[in-house]
């Protein structure tokens, strides 16, 4: 059973950065893929950012410019760099691991999710 830990979650004033990471516990299979979806009380679980399958990595229209998503050193380890964060960033942060063939941005392929790490932004 595949598990993800996430880190990095805080309260930080507007304008401020923070770096999520994501650490997957294992994985049998060589081509997935990874992303962080975020969420807020009431509303959908919207995508943040995507790394596929081939390593291609992809991040929502509203943090383009400002998100960066990388894969770390270690195997099945993401990092989602979030500069000049604003208040509606403000949200819970889903890290989500997803076995091949897998869609990146279709929320239904991901079968493993973290906990959540709560990033809040004033």
């Amino acid at each position: 059973h595949v598990q993800l830990v996430e880190s990095g979650g805080d309260s930080v004033q507007a304008g401020g950065s923070l770096t999520l990471s994501c650490t997957a516990s294992e994985s049998t299979y060589r081509s997935i893929c990874m992303a962080w979806f975020r969420q807020v009380p009431g509303s959908q679980r919207e995508t943040v950012a995507t790394v596929d399958s081939n390593g291609v990595t992809k991040v929502a229209g509203s943090v383009k410019g400002r998100f960066t998503l990388s894969q770390g050193n270690a195997k099945y380890t993401l990092h989602l760099q979030m500069n000049a964060l604003k208040p509606e960033d403000t949200a819970m942060y889903y890290c989500a691991l997803a076995r091949p063939p897998c869609r990146p941005t279709r929320l239904d392929d991901y079968g493993y999710w973290g906990q959540g790490t709560q990033v809040t932004v004033s």
